[in-house]
């Protein structure tokens, strides 16, 4: 029996991909986790085969939550189930150390090859990521400023490109202001611009914020 991980904060989601995961006669869903410590929890209650995460979890953002399980619990693969498109987080995912990387549009069927492949040992990518992965590693050089940022640092820079107020991005991610201002500092020196609306200029431009 495949023992699975679904971690995402939305229940309704959780209940369609564990439905769709049980058609399977060997998937068992053990846990269906809201919140980053419960999947932390679930993996050490139930040793899990390997966990299905959305990106967008409350307190803590889905690449921490990654980079926490990888830390903890290296052995255990990681299928991004997501809506955030491809080109905003599938390579910093995959270089965060998850086996596959699919958005919430994806077919069931293909869910399905996705976690018995990744439960093989092998990553899954879709040959547009695999694509994106390439061309990276092509142009690494020649990189768009936004992906010399750190994980934190694009964390923070998509939160003001979206109008979030420092303080706020300080209390969602357990911040103090005066370390969201480092940031701050931190990502107009690296990507050459001046102001928030710069930020969200370029934002829109790159297709990193709706």
């Amino acid at each position: 029996m495949i023992r699975i991980i679904i971690a995402d904060d939305h229940p309704l989601v959780r209940k369609g991909i564990k439905d769709v995961l049980e058609e399977e006669n060997d998937f068992k869903v053990v846990v269906g986790a809201a919140f980053p410590h419960e999947v932390l929890e679930g993996i050490r209650d139930h040793n899990p085969d390997i966990l299905i995460t959305d990106l967008s979890m409350p307190g803590r953002s889905g690449l921490d939550l990654i980079s926490d399980v990888k830390q903890l619990f290296p052995k255990l693969p990681i299928l991004v189930l997501t809506m955030h498109p491809e080109e905003r987080f599938a390579v910093r995912a995959l270089k965060a150390g998850v086996a596959g990387y699919l958005t919430k549009d994806t077919k069931p069927e293909e869910i399905i090859k996705a976690v018995r492949q990744i439960i093989g040992g092998r990553k899954f990518i879709t040959p547009s990521i695999a694509e994106k992965l390439a061309t990276e590693f092509d142009r690494d050089l020649d990189k768009p400023p936004h992906e010399i940022l750190s994980d934190r640092e694009y964390q923070v820079f998509r939160m003001i490109s979206t109008g979030v107020k420092v303080r706020d991005i300080a209390d969602k991610l357990s911040l103090s202001i005066r370390t969201v201002h480092t940031y701050r500092t931190r990502i107009m020196e690296k990507m050459k611009l001046k102001t928030d609306t710069e930020l969200t200029v370029y934002a829109m431009e790159h297709r990193l914020i709706d």
